[in-house]
């Protein structure tokens, strides 16, 4: 597959095994600033471990995975993880809010991380949490909110440092139908408004169109799906 000029992020002939399992067999990826790009499959068929890898959360075991035109594979550990603290942003399927802070500590968390004073931090994060419509549950903690708004507070909290990608991997899954929606508009719209190239991992083609293209995932290996219409 020929990456599209302008892509972000690339990646060519990745595979990766565990023990005599291979997760991805020659899969291929690319998404562009401001795209949305679903990555579909079975349960088992590699979309996780394609996403670990494109976010360097797992190496590779040979292939190639183009960054803002550096490699992402040959980056050292802690490179990499100055790309997912600064650069990449991530939405989990049970938003994984640590339970001990307030929503706003967590939404403000990541730039804390990365030496944000802490008015300055709560600041931005009441920002993107009025954005994604949880303004009102700052001093509340994750256990005192409903599992749709404990996942807007967790997109929050992966955009509020301004990320060129989101990694969103099954961030509906635990939701019903309708906050699964919500949450899906208010992701893309938030995304799309910043330029951020989207990922997002699911096997609801409910989920997935709300993207822009789909790339279908089965037996480690990658299909791109062209978006009609």
């Amino acid at each position: 597959m020929t990456p599209p000029d302008g892509s972000l992020l690339v990646a060519h002939d990745l595979r990766k095994s565990y023990g005599p399992t291979a997760a991805l067999d020659g899969a291929a990826f690319s998404v562009h600033p401001g795209e949305v790009v679903a990555v579909m499959g079975p349960s088992g068929s590699g979309k996780s471990t394609l996403l670990h890898c494109l976010a360097g959360i797992v190496r590779p075991d040979s292939g190639s995975i183009t960054y803002a035109g550096r490699e992402l594979t040959t980056m050292s550990d802690t490179e990499r993880s100055a790309l997912r603290r600064g650069e990449f942003g991530f939405v989990f399927q049970f938003g994984q809010l640590v339970p001990e802070l307030t929503c706003v500590e967590n939404v403000a968390l990541p730039l804390r991380l990365n030496g944000t004073p802490r008015k300055e931090a709560e600041r931005a994060a009441l920002t993107w949490m009025e954005r994604l419509e949880v303004d009102g549950l700052g001093r509340k903690r994750p256990g005192e909110v409903s599992g749709g708004q404990g996942q807007r507070v967790a997109v929050a909290r992966a955009l509020v440092t301004g990320p060129r990608m989101l990694f969103a991997d099954e961030p509906t899954g635990a939701l019903d139908s309708l906050n699964g929606e919500r949450v899906m508009e208010l992701l893309t719209d938030a995304a799309r408004s910043t330029n951020a190239a989207v990922v997002l991992v699911t096997h609801e083609a409910r989920v997935a169109a709300w993207s822009d293209r789909e790339i279908v995932v089965r037996d480690g290996r990658s299909r791109d799906m062209e978006r009609s219409g």
